[in-house]
Order: C-alpha cells, then sequence, then structure tokens
C-alpha cells in the first residue's frame, strides 16, 4: 500500500496565496500578495530595464500581472487605456501589502 504524506504546519502552507479586496476605478478588484519569487522576478525586471524610458511602466504592468485576479490575460497594450493615477495607486497597493515600502503588509 502507497503513503501518502500529508503536509502540516508551516510546509503545508507553502505556495498559498493571502488576498484582498480593493477598489480600482471605482470597481471592487482582488489583490494577491506577491511571494518571494515574484518580487525577486520584478527585481530583476527593474534592474535589467534600467536605463530603457518605458521601464518604469513595464514594471508597473509585471506588479500589477502578478498579482491581480486576471490582470495576466489582459494585453499589454490595453494597459495603456487605463488611467496611469489609478495603475500607480494599484501598484502602490500591491508593494505595500505584500510587505515592500511603506505601511507593509496593510
Amino acid at each position: 500500500m502507497l503513503e501518502v504524506e500529508t503536509k502540516t504546519g508551516f510546509a503545508a502552507l507553502v505556495g498559498k496565496r493571502m488576498s484582498k479586496e480593493v477598489v480600482f476605478c471605482g470597481e471592487k478588484i482582488k489583490i494577491n500578495k506577491l511571494s518571494v519569487a515574484e518580487v525577486k522576478a520584478i527585481q530583476a525586471l527593474a534592474q535589467s530595464l534600467e536605463k530603457e524610458e518605458e521601464a518604469g511602466f513595464d514594471v508597473l504592468r509585471t506588479i500589477i500581472q502578478s498579482a491581480v485576479d486576471g490582470a495576466d490575460k489582459v494585453e499589454p497594450a490595453d494597459f495603456e487605456k487605463f488611467p496611469m493615477e489609478e495603475l500607480s495607486k494599484l501598484s502602490n497597493e500591491i508593494m505595500k501589502y505584500s510587505g515592500i515600502g511603506q505601511d507593509q503588509g496593510k
């Protein structure tokens, strides 16, 4: 008989996503805390794009696509159809909720 190992405690939490609702463009959406791997990937992207003009927008889009339910299905060009201020607020909210920057984890 094959024994199945059931993970408990800390090990059972590996990969668990934490989320909350925020308002974006007047509508409620769900954001997820970024994992360590996602934060590292975003940091690497930011460093690799450091000298490009559009780098900030690419990083912002990557943050949103990593954390917002369904945002990974939105075409990169469609992000340009949103108000910049709303995208920036959303990105900042994700970063704060993920423990990066001021007011970490709130």
